[in-house]
Parts: C-alpha cells; sequence; structure tokens
C-alpha cells in the first residue's frame, strides 16, 4: 500500500530531487526528525519536476513499517537477547548474574545500532526505497 504526501521541490539534479514536505501526524508523533513544521527528503523524479514546483509523491507504506521496526524494535530485541544470553553464559561459569546480563544487554543493543547504522546506508543506495513524485500540482 502507497502513502501520497505533498512537497516543494527544493533541489532537483537528474532522476531525483529533494522535496520538503509538511509532517504529518505520525511524523509528529516520533519526533525521531529534526523541525517543527517539515521535513526534506529525496525522492525519484521520474516526471522531471523543477525547483519551487508543489508536487504530491508516494511512499511505499511497507518501507516506512520495515524502517520503524529496524530503527525502534531491533535494538530493543537485541538488548533483551544480548541480556538471555549474559544470563545463560553467567550460569555456565557459576558467576553473579546480574553483571553479565547488562554486559550482555550493553553489546546487544551495542550491536543492534551498528546494525542500524549499515542498513540506512544500505537504504540510502538502494533507489527503490525512495519515495516516487507522481504528479506536479502547480
Amino acid at each position: 500500500m502507497k502513502q501520497e504526501e505533498i512537497g516543494i521541490v527544493i533541489e532537483a539534479e537528474g532522476e531525483f530531487a529533494k522535496v520538503r514536505a509538511a509532517r504529518h501526524g505520525d511524523c509528529k508523533e516520533c519526533g525521531a526528525c529534526p523541525g517543527d513544521d517539515a521535513i526534506t527528503m529525496d525522492v525519484q523524479n521520474p516526471i522531471s519536476a523543477k525547483v519551487g514546483q508543489r508536487v504530491a509523491f508516494e511512499m511505499h507504506e511497507a518501507s516506512m513499517v520495515t524502517a520503524a521496526f529496524v530503527v525502534y524494535a531491533l535494538p530493543l530485541l537485541a538488548a533483551a537477547a544480548g541480556a538471555i544470553i549474559g544470563w545463560y553464559i553467567a550460569g555456565e561459569f557459576g558467576q553473579a548474574v546480574v553483571p553479565f546480563q547488562i554486559g550482555g544487554g550493553i553489546i546487544g543493543f551495542g550491536l543492534s545500532l551498528i546494525f542500524v547504522k549499515l542498513y540506512d546506508r544500505a537504504m540510502k543506495k538502494n533507489t527503490k526505497t525512495l519515495p516516487v513524485i507522481t504528479k506536479i500540482l502547480s
């Protein structure tokens, strides 16, 4: 399923453009992006929209859900898995459990942050996940 948004082209270079779009309700609740009223994003520009034009663009909801999972849920799951592994290791060596759980949780969380950074870089290079300008409004 796709979600349509409206924005203004602020930069256009060949097949890609930067669009400033008003933040919708989901973005206001999240607060992860800087700025209060607008965000700037890279989009595909197959219809050659020019700077200053108001455009409609589509975002793939599946990409948004996957990105939200990777950014928010994965670090929590990795921290929990690290704590469980720490508990297991402490039991195997007959050590105090809590320090191993804390250490395992921190290590799991840290590794997940590295994965999130690598995922972000990969998604920036993958043009198939970028929003697509569908029509010029003005």
